[in-house]
């Protein structure tokens, strides 16, 4: 398969099913900016951590895959025209939410209790979490906007929002277990 097929040239790219539109589509921003998440996720996951988050991570990044797949398909590509869904990938379940809220639990019952908010930052593996999770929540923002538009499966919606918050409480816990400092945001009097 080639990398390079010319056929972009004219700012226009093709969605699963052949449907073309403008680069800037916002269906081509969602899967886009799922796409730089999931580049980001890599990066957290090429840091120095225990190998049960570089595991789940890379789970993480599989479905992100899956979620980029969904979100390239336009509704009326999905079924084939003798009633077989287009796509031959999984979707996104009640199951890998759930994954998303155990492991959030597991982690939150090691951590001291949050009293205020926390400023991102502390370690780079921290920080590169941080980055990360802003990035879910923009996926999470032009995803709700194409969704406005056109349906999207209310799952990849739910899962961006629990990925997000899966990554904060990932957060705190690279925070806890590299020993950086957790600075807590604490408003300034004028």
């Amino acid at each position: 398969m080639k990398i390079y097929t010319k056929t972009g040239d004219d700012g226009t790219t093709a969605l699963f099913g052949g449907t073309r539109v403008a680069k800037h589509n916002i269906r081509i921003e969602s899967y886009g900016t799922v796409d730089e998440l999931n580049s980001y996720i890599g990066l957290l996951r090429d840091h120095n951590i225990a190998p049960e988050h570089k595991n789940f991570l890379t789970h993480i990044q599989h479905l992100l895959f899956t979620l980029g797949a969904i979100l390239a398909t336009p509704p009326e590509k999905e079924v084939l025209k003798n009633g077989k869904p287009r796509l031959n990938i999984p979707l996104v379940t009640d199951s890998d939410i759930e994954a998303l809220e155990m492991q959030m639990d597991t982690m939150e019952n090691k951590l001291k209790p949050m009293t205020h908010f926390v400023l991102p930052g502390g370690h780079i593996t921290v920080s590169t979490c941080h980055v990360a999770r802003c990035i879910c929540r923009r996926a999470e923002r032009l995803t709700v906007r194409l969704n406005e538009i056109e349906p999207v499966d209310p799952r990849v919606i739910k899962y961006l929002n629990r990925l997000s918050d899966y990554l904060f409480v990932l957060a705190r816990m690279l925070t806890t277990e590299l020993g950086a400092e957790e600075i807590k945001w604490i408003p300034q009097k004028l």
